[in-house]
């Protein structure tokens, strides 16, 4: 058996050495080892204002780790034949409009759960408090302009979890908060794990914080029409056990099949390769992102609230899942140290690097580059500055209202042609922006996640 205790010591002295080095007020760290919570570490502040200090049962908004929750659920319906992966979704809700013919009678559960559906992801309408706020949000899609032609490319979308999850509750008559208790809190034996604002003021629950240095954000979370995409609140420890349902063929500790093998198999079956494959993995499968870290298959998630980072990765071949939950600062950089050290030391495993720029010239001509990108809350203008070129980029719609620094200028540090990393404000991480095209020759943006056309 493993010395939890001491490893618990021991993460918890690096962790909180870790997170005074990239400014994060609090984190909480669990690790799952062979079926086993090995480790588990709590430091900092969940909340600087009020000082109150960061514990293993602290709850902290996972974002969009949700979404594989969701998905787990709908793969779930998947296997009683309440839905299917490539029928089109207005066989289950015939009232749906979405912006044009094609992408209304088009749309499948798959699309929406490999992000290829087109629909702008990034609608941030808030429809109120009530029960019915899905079935509310997903009659604004018709109001939306697609990013993207239906599947010609993968975009983040969590407008189309929100959309999913009022899929679910047709099918099932129950409201997407209950459906996941239900489905999902329940049969795990979670008691630390909600949904809803007014059930974590229950326990101890972590603020965000934005800014360096990060202060505590102005707003607790997002409405609740983004439940589906990403309001789950957790600790660690839960979360691992929902990463052990995965790891275990979709059944629980205590025996209960949630979801078959087949559905866990789908799920980690990639769909789509994606164009930025540096980021996050080199493609998406069902729910999942995967990637590959020194030649061991690896699943995950991240989620991003409002000052609030979420990390999750699973290495099956070594039995391995990790979580971290933090709440601001330089949480990339946290991740990267911290997941890259119990992988290398649990599983013999290096992380994949991040991308650097270039330490030789590239010939980078700007009339490729130049020009206007443009969705849904996202306005992007590439300009030549000093012989370089040079990503404005400005935050517009909804969004706009939750986010207290809505225009970002980055400098474009070429890795190769149509390749390049950016660097953002109070972290040491590069981000990358890739340049390409679509099958039918328009010219695209890819950065966090999202495609962005050329419009101008």
């Amino acid at each position: 058996m493993t010395d939890t205790t001491d490893l618990s010591a021991r993460w918890t002295a690096r962790l909180t050495e870790l997170t005074a080095r990239h400014s994060v007020p609090g984190a909480n760290l669990g690790i799952l080892h062979r079926g086993e919570l090995i480790a588990e570490a709590a430091v900092g502040l969940a909340n600087t204002d009020a000082g109150i200090e960061t514990t293993t049962d602290t709850l902290f908004q996972i974002g969009s780790i949700s979404k594989v929750w969701t998905t787990t659920v709908a793969m779930a319906l998947v296997d009683e034949g309440l839905l299917e992966l490539d029928a089109p979704i207005v066989s289950v809700l015939p009232e749906l409009r979405l912006a044009n013919e094609e992408l209304t009678r088009g749309v499948t559960l798959r699309h929406l759960l490999d992000h290829t559906s087109g629909i702008d992801g990034d609608l941030f309408t808030d429809t109120g408090r009530g029960d019915d706020c899905l079935e509310k949000f997903a009659a604004l899609l018709g109001d939306s302009t697609p990013n993207h032609p239906l599947g010609a490319t993968m975009s983040y979308c969590n407008a189309g979890f929100t959309l999913l999850g009022r899929v679910l509750e047709v099918v099932t008559g129950v409201q997407w908060d209950e459906l996941m208790r239900e489905r999902l809190f329940r049969p795990l034996g979670l008691t630390h794990t909600v949904t809803l604002p007014e059930e974590a003021l229950r326990f101890r629950a972590a603020i965000g914080h934005l800014g360096d240095p990060p202060l505590q954000a102005p707003l607790w979370g997002l409405m609740r029409s983004a439940g589906p995409a990403g309001l789950i609140c957790s600790t660690p420890r839960e979360v691992l056990q929902f990463a052990r349902l995965h790891l275990d063929n979709g059944v629980t500790e205590e025996g209960t099949k949630i979801l078959s093998a087949e559905g866990v198999t789908a799920m980690q079956t990639p769909q789509i390769e994606l164009p930025d494959p540096y980021i996050l993995g080199n493609a998406w499968g069902l729910g999942w992102f995967l990637d590959t870290w020194d030649g061991q298959r690896v699943y995950g998630h991240d989620g991003g609230t409002i000052g609030q980072s979420a990390f999750l990765r699973v290495l099956p071949e070594a039995d391995l899942a990790i979580c971290l939950l933090t709440n601001g600062g330089d949480t990339m950089s946290l991740y990267r140290e911290v997941f890259a050290e119990i992988v290398q030391e649990l599983a013999g495993v290096t992380m994949r690097t991040t991308l650097q720029p270039a330490t030789e010239p590239v010939a980078v001509d700007p009339a490729d580059y130049v020009g206007v990108y443009e969705r849904l809350s996202s306005r992007v203008e590439i300009v030549e500055r000093d012989g370089g070129l040079v990503m404005l980029n400005r935050i517009t719609g909804p969004l706009a209202e939750l986010t207290p620094d809505t225009e970002q200028e980055y400098e474009l540090h070429p890795v190769e042609p149509g390749l390049f990393v950016v660097q953002r404000p109070g972290m040491k991480s590069w981000f990358p922006v890739v340049f390409y095209t679509l099958a039918d020759g328009t010219p695209y943006i890819h950065h966090g996640g999202r495609a962005t056309p050329k419009v101008g």
